[in-house]
This record gives structure tokens, sequence and C-alpha cells, in this order.
């Protein structure tokens, strides 16, 4: 043979002829893309540029370094890297240090892609780990969103914080609102999605069962909260247009190594990807859920595809024995087409060693976190216990002791409470400060309240003759970058200390009085809730055991 004849390798048929090529796919994707990436540069500027260079370009340096090391035959002309880095980087806020563009790109191609074996092999979408890997990590610059150079929050988060008044529909479908530098556009995002589809790149079976479950969780939820029709809809809007929704569902959950091959599994895929979304959006911490809903999807692959695998000719068949010395006889039950019929018994079979196995694996799984749980449970006591005691010194430092007050009923102090009006924060514990001299200094409150975010706010609270000491937050799940901020900027909490007030308000704006709070940007639901919850404690040190006398500005001024 010549030497410059190819040599070809026939695999086992059937085969699929196609003009398609993997670099192929990649450009066209890569063409999907550019409106929305245009439309990020023109809404941020020139750093957004910078931040895609960056993101691109590491992707494709680290994939050519590890397959240079694996000695592996290199693919970066595939594009396939360059994909990587431009999802990656329109998944980012454009505030992002650089390093940690180059830092979620290695983590997309070493980890997920090239350690599995490279393209093809992975078994998640490498930019979305990679991003989830930066959230993870760095939580506050990957949730700090700035918009002609002003911080403020995501659509998606005014829409938690303050309503359906707080937010654009045609600002968000257009793209001239806050979020990562290319989810903010829907109107480029579908322009992307349709050439994807007419040049047959992508199905609509994934996106369109996505979508249309999420919207129908979404007007579910709508209709249990009694809203009105219009609202309903604009609702639903809003949360389709905002966030990763449209750039998750059209170009990484159709993502063809990490999503399911048959239509039934495809639909099964859009189905669980729609509910996770919702449950991630409405009940989560986080305005988002696109991302873990896709990642956590992609692991459930393997066993979508096992449940909805179509037979194969032949399949199905029964075995009928002759004789002992003449062997078997197969026999296969077609239908009138022709086609296999299944065995319903070796069908109801399969399905059976399927859910043994999940059940198993959720029994031992079970067993292992017991296990754990029995030997953590002394240590996470101990470090409960020493975490309280550090809160009691951060707001009451002048005390040498602390002393547990159970002198008087917490039961007794939560329904007086609630009788005065503050019925949103549960009181869980009452403790003296004492001095060298063994003297009361102030009270120590532990509260908590239920008007978070996310969920309940555990504090410790001090209070000396009526002035605030000092705000500690013991348990807090809010928004990161957003209510957690109650945690983790002093700042806000300062406000509160050692002032001669009755209640705490709270406002937008610079404190125009000392009875004012600034709320923290993008998180007023959670300053109230901690302005709530002191001016608890301030009532119940003014009245004596918390009696009912209801002084005035008692409850919080909203």
């Amino acid at each position: 043979m010549d030497e410059k004849e190819t040599i070809l390798k026939i695999s086992a048929s059937p085969h699929i002829r196609s003009k398609n090529s993997t670099t192929g796919i990649m450009a066209d994707v890569l063409i999907a893309l550019l409106p929305a990436t245009a439309l990020g540069v023109w809404n941020f500027g020139i750093r957004a540029i910078l931040l895609v260079l960056v993101c691109v370009v590491s992707c494709m340096v680290f994939e050519y370094l590890s397959e240079l090391i694996m000695k592996r035959p290199t693919t970066v002309r595939d594009l396939s890297a360059a994909v990587t880095g431009l999802l990656l980087s329109l998944c980012l806020p454009v505030s992002l240090p650089f390093w940690m563009a180059i830092l979620g790109s290695a983590f997309a191609i070493i980890v997920v892609k090239q350690l599995f074996g490279g393209i093809g092999q992975n078994f998640m979408n490498p930019a979305l780990a990679g991003r989830c890997f930066l959230v993870m990590s760095f939580v506050g610059p990957m949730t700090h969103f700035t918009l002609d150079g002003i911080t403020t929050a995501t659509p998606l988060a005014q829409l938690r914080e303050s309503g359906l008044h707080a937010i654009s529909l045609k600002e968000m479908f257009l793209g001239t609102e806050a979020g990562t530098i290319g989810e903010t556009s829907v109107a480029a995002l579908l322009i992307g999605a349709a050439y994807l589809l007419i040049r047959r790149i992508i199905k609509l079976t994934i996106p369109l069962y996505y979508i249309f479950t999420f919207s129908v969780a979404i007007l579910i939820y709508c209709w249990t909260q009694d809203m009105q029709l219009n609202d309903m809809f604009r609702f639903l809007l809003a949360h389709i247009f905002g966030g990763g929704l449209v750039l998750g569902a059209f170009f990484m959950a159709t993502d063809y190594t990490t999503s399911p091959m048959s239509q039934d599994g495809k639909a099964i895929f859009g189905i669980l990807l729609g509910i996770l979304t919702f449950c991630f959006r409405i009940y989560g911490s986080s305005a988002e859920g696109v991302s873990y809903a896709i990642i956590i999807c992609n692991l459930l692959v393997p066993l979508i595809e096992m449940i909805t695998k179509p037979k194969a000719f032949g399949e199905g068949y029964e075995k009928k024995p002759m004789s002992e010395n003449r062997g078997w006889i197969t026999s296969v039950h077609l239908d009138e087409n022709g086609q296999v019929i299944p065995d319903a018994k070796e069908k109801k079979g399969k399905m059976v060693r399927i859910v043994i196995s999940i059940c198993m694996i959720a029994l031992l799984a079970g067993a292992m976190l017991g296990a754990v749980y029995a030997v953590t449970k002394k240590p996470i006591e101990d470090t409960a216990e020493r975490k309280k005691q550090e809160s009691y010194r951060a707001v009451m430092p002048d005390a040498a002791s602390y002393s547990e007050d159970e002198s008087v009923s917490m039961e007794l102090l939560n329904q007086k409470a609630e009788e005065a009006g503050f019925d949103k924060v549960t009181l869980e514990g009452r403790t003296n400060a004492m001095d060298q001299d063994g003297a009361k200094l102030g009270t120590i409150w532990i509260i908590t309240t239920h008007e978070g975010y996310a969920g309940d706010i555990k504090m410790a609270v001090g209070v000396k003759d009526g002035r605030i000491t000092g705000v500690e937050m013991l348990s807090i799940g809010e928004t990161t970058g957003l209510g957690m901020e109650a945690r983790d900027n002093p700042a806000f909490r300062k406000q509160f200390l050692d002032k001669d007030v009755q209640a705490f308000s709270v406002v937008k704006t610079e404190p125009a009085a000392e009875d004012q709070i600034q709320a923290i940007t993008g998180a007023t639901i959670t300053s109230k809730a901690v302005n709530g919850a002191v001016n608890t404690v301030l009532y119940m040190d003014r009245t004596e055991d918390g009696g009912l006398q209801d002084p005035e500005g008692g409850a919080e001024d909203e």
C-alpha cells in the first residue's frame, strides 16, 4: 500500500455518514455565542473582552499542556477548549480577578475534561464545573456584580428581595441589566440558539422540556401564592429572562457528551432540569440554580440511559430447550411491522434490579452517614459551645465571665414578646455577663429571626444599660455576597452599637438619624430581619423580665 494512502479503521456496523466534524460543530457553537458575547462587551465594557480572552486562551493552553504531559494527541485545533473557555467566561461576573478565571479554566480542562480521557469522556459540562468550582472557592468575587461601575444586585435577586416592581422585563430581555457577561441578553442568546437549531447542531427536545417543566412549576407556585394572572406571567417571564436559564438550556444542557442519547432520555433529562432549577431558585438560598441543576443531571445521565436504552434487534427472545443433546432454539417475537416485542418479564426484572441497586446504595450511604454522625457528634457539640463562648466575648468584651440565666422560662418570654408584636423571632437563651467581682454588667440574648431571605438567622446580641454592645451571627445561610454581608461586613453590625434608642428602622439611603440603619445593598430583607431581632432584644431588656409594658417604638418600623 502506498505510504500516502490513508489506513481506514472500520468499526462494526451500522454506520452513519455525516458531514459534521468536531471542529465544525465547535465553530458553529462559537459563532452562535458571538451575539451574547458582543452584547456582554457592550454592556460591561473593555474588561469583558479581556476576561473572555483570558478564559479562552487559558483553556487552550491548559489543554495543550495536559495532552503533552499525558502523551495524548493534541486536540486544541478542534476548538472544544475554546468553546469551554468562552462558555466559562460568559458565566463569570466582569469584575472577577483574572487569576481566578485562569484557575477556573484549569479546573475545567485538566480536572473535569483531561483527567477523564479528554473530549467525549468528561462526566459533566467542563465550563459549568469550572464555574461551580469558582463559586464554592471564591464566593464574594463570584457574586459581586457591577453595572456602569456601580455594585448592584442581579434582576433575579431584586425580584426575590423587592418583588415584580423592582425589575424591567424589557431590560432583562435586551440585556441592560447586571449579571454575568453572557446571561443578561435573552435576545442575543435566542439568536444564537436559533442558529444552532437551523444548523442542526442541537435539537429542541432538551430545551423545550426544560423550559416547559420549569414554567409549569413556576405557574403552580404562583397559583399557590394567590398571584393575579398578570403577575403570574410576569413572574414567569422574569425567571425565564433572568439568570442563566436560556444560556444553560440551549448551550450547556445540550452538550453531546453529558446529555442522554435517546429521545426518551432527553425528555427525562429536560424534565429533571426544570424541576431542579425550580427548587433551587424558589426554595434555595441563591436566586440562580441552573449551573447546579445541569451538573446534577449530568451525573444522572448513566442511570437515565440505562432506563431508556432502546432494544437492539434480537433482544427479547425466549429460549426453548429441544432436548438435552440437541441444544437450544431461540425464538424472537415480532409485531406486524417486524419490530421486536420486548419481553415483559425481562423488562420488569431489569427495572427491579435498578430499584434494588438504588435502594442498596441509599442504605449504604445512610449507614455511612450514621457512622460519621456518631463519630463527629461530640466534636460538633464542643465546637458549637466554643463558638457560643466566642460570640459572648465578641458582643460583651468587658465581661469576665458568663452565666446562663435560668430564672425565667424562655417559653414565657417568647409568649410575652409575641404579645408585644414580635412574632417573627424566637428567644432561645439569656446569659448574664459578669464583671470581676461577680456583678452583672449586661445581658446576652440568643435569638433566632424567621424573616431571613433564605431561612432562619441565629444571632447573639449583647445589651447593657439599654444600648447594644455587640451583634454576632451564630447561624446564617443568606445569599452569598448579599445577605451574607450581615455576617461578613462588620460595618453593618456596628450601626447598632452604643446608641440610646428604643428601636431601629431600616433605610436604603444614608442614615439621617441615630435610630436609622442603612440596609445592605441588595439585601433589604436580611437587613430588616437582623433589625427586627435587635429591636426585640431592646424591648425585652427595657421591660422587667420581658414584661408586657409596651414602651414607645416597641415594634420594628418597616
